[in-house]
C-alpha cells in the first residue's frame, strides 16, 4: 500500500472526480464511481482521505434490539471512534437505503474528531441537520428508520462494495458535488499528479473554446495543439 503524500491530498482537492475517472481508465479501471450517492450538502466541501471500511449484512431480530448499542463492542460505534483524522468513513449497506447507517450525532462525532468525510450506499438519518454541517457526508437516500431495522454491523476494515464499486482499507476517497471515486491506494500518488496535469490542461482547452475554437485537432489535441499548449505552460 502506497502512502498519499500531503502533495498528492492538495492536488487531489483540486482535481475533479470527472478527471479521475478518465485518468483511471487509462490505466484500465472502470468499476470506480460510486453509482446511487449523493452529497447532502450543495455546498459540500472537497472531501480526500484514505477508506475506513464497515460492513453490514441484514439485521436479525434477535440480534438487533434497540440495547445492541448499549456499552461497547458494537462495531458501528467502535468504527465512529476508530476511523482516523483525515480518513474517510466508507459503508457498505448492500445499497438498502430502507433505514439509516448512521445520524447527526455521529455525523458530528466524525467531523469533530478530524475525519474526512462519510459515504454510505445505505440512508442517513437526521439529514436536515446533517446537510447544515461544514463537512462531507454522501449516502443514497434521507431514511429516518433506525439502522437496526435492516442493518447488523459486522466488521471494519476489510474489503467492502459501496455503491458497487470494490474498496479496500486504503485506498483514495475523493468527493465532490458530482459523487465519489475511489482510487486504488498503490495508484494514487501517480494519479493525482497526472489528474492535476490533465485538469490544466482541460481549463486551458475550455478557455480556448470560450474563444470559439473548434474541439477537432484540439481535445483531444493533435501535436499543434500540444505544443501550443506546452508554450502556455513555460509561460505561467
Amino acid at each position: 500500500m502506497t502512502s498519499l503524500s500531503a502533495a498528492s491530498r492538495e492536488a487531489l482537492k483540486k482535481v475533479s472526480t470527472a478527471t479521475l475517472t478518465t485518468v483511471l481508465f487509462k490505466r484500465g479501471f472502470r468499476n470506480v464511481f460510486i453509482q446511487g450517492v449523493f452529497a447532502l450538502s450543495k455546498t459540500t466541501p472537497k472531501m480526500v482521505g484514505e477508506a475506513f471500511t464497515l460492513r453490514y449484512i441484514p439485521a436479525r431480530e434477535d440480534l438487533d434490539s434497540i440495547g445492541a448499542f448499549e456499552g461497547r463492542g458494537h462495531p458501528q460505534r467502535e468504527a465512529i471512534e476508530a476511523c482516523p483524522p483525515g480518513s474517510v468513513l466508507m459503508m457498505d449497506a448492500r445499497r438498502d437505503a430502507f433505514a439509516a447507517t448512521g445520524g447527526d450525532i455521529l455525523m458530528t462525532r466524525l467531523m469533530v474528531r478530524g475525519v474526512a468525510g462519510v459515504v454510505t450506499d445505505g440512508g442517513l438519518r437526521d439529514s436536515p441537520t446533517i446537510e447544515k454541517l461544514p463537512w462531507p457526508s454522501y449516502c443514497a437516500a434521507r431514511s429516518a428508520p433506525l439502522n437496526l431495522v435492516r442493518h447488523h454491523a459486522v466488521e471494519s476494515q476489510v474489503p467492502i462494495g459501496c455503491g458497487g464499486v470494490p474498496v479496500y482499507p486504503g485506498d483514495v476517497v475523493v468527493g465532490d458535488a458530482e459523487g465519489v471515486v475511489v482510487i486504488p491506494a498503490n495508484i494514487a500518488n501517480e494519479v493525482a499528479e497526472e489528474g492535476a496535469a490533465q485538469t490544466l490542461f482541460e481549463d486551458w482547452v475550455e478557455d480556448r473554446v470560450k474563444e470559439g475554437r473548434s474541439i477537432f485537432g484540439l481535445y483531444p489535441p493533435n501535436a499543434e495543439t500540444k505544443a501550443e499548449f506546452e508554450a502556455f505552460k513555460k509561460k505561467r
